[in-house]
């Protein structure tokens, strides 16, 4: 019996055109029709995860960030909230022009914004397909140390960090995501299922990229998305296909089986 489905967005339920795969969005809705509950689990923050979770007319908490935060995006509720220690934030800035001359540039998260200090096409690509809008803080330094929810690193020549208190996971090639200690989306499922009284084992998990595999691995069925890395597919218990043949809606096939 599964009660949850839980969903990466981007490469599994959303396509690279940025719109919900038509078959998985349509599946997703009649799961819920059926009595089951719906959860997104993505890198985004708020402002861009509201899209798909409005488009999907869930109710309930997002997990965001990739962890770091659980929010009930029909609410505002905040369930969930880690954010860098002071020391690693302080430790990420002292790096940042380095890695800006490495062709490496920060976008950090601080409250519901997303800041960054670089108008370059990375960005501003990112931003595109996001959907959200970058604001230039100034100054770093003026930003609250213990207020960073998360800083990602966007470029082509990632570095390798081992900063304590934090956790590092590749959300796409050229995108490294500095987060909480403890801050993943197999630990924000944890903690929601447990709140909420539903066993792991009637969750099922989707997802494509490196950061989605603790949360494939804590579900009771993990199921990775065909064209996704090869980790994740190797760590899941089920391979669905591609996501734009509607890798979601093998997952509702499976979840609805008699």
């Amino acid at each position: 019996m599964i009660r949850w489905i839980v969903t990466d967005l981007d490469g599994t339920l959303v396509g690279r055109d940025l719109a919900m795969v038509p078959a998985s969005r349509d599946a997703l809705r009649r799961f819920r029709e059926a009595g089951g509950e719906v959860v997104i689990a993505t890198g985004r923050m708020e402002a861009s995860a509201r899209r798909y979770y409005d488009e999907l007319g869930l109710d309930g908490p997002a997990i965001l960030y990739n962890g770091a935060r659980t929010v009930n995006l029909a609410t505002g509720a905040v369930l969930r909230s880690r954010h860098l220690p002071a020391p690693a934030w302080k430790t990420l800035l002292g790096g940042f022009d380095e890695l800006a001359r490495q062709g490496v540039h920060p976008v950090a998260f601080c409250g519901e914004e997303a800041l960054a200090v670089h108008d370059v096409p990375e960005l501003r690509d990112f931003a595109r397909r996001d959907g959200i809008e970058l604001r230039d803080p100034g100054d770093w330094t003026a930003l609250p140390p213990g207020g960073i929810t998360k800083c990602m690193l966007i470029g082509d020549r990632l570095p390798h960090l081992d900063i304590p208190g934090t956790v590092t996971v590749r959300s796409e090639a050229t995108y490294l995501e500095v987060l909480p200690a403890g801050a993943t989306k197999g630990s924000a499922l944890r903690e929601l299922a447990a709140s909420r009284g539903v066993p792991l084992e009637q969750v099922a998990a989707v997802g494509d990229n490196p950061n989605d595999l603790d949360m494939i691995m804590a579900a009771g069925v993990g199921v990775a998305v065909g064209d996704g890395h090869p980790e994740v597919r190797a760590a899941a218990d089920v391979v669905a296909g591609a996501c734009a043949d509607g890798a979601v809606a093998e997952v509702v096939e499976l979840a609805l089986r008699p």
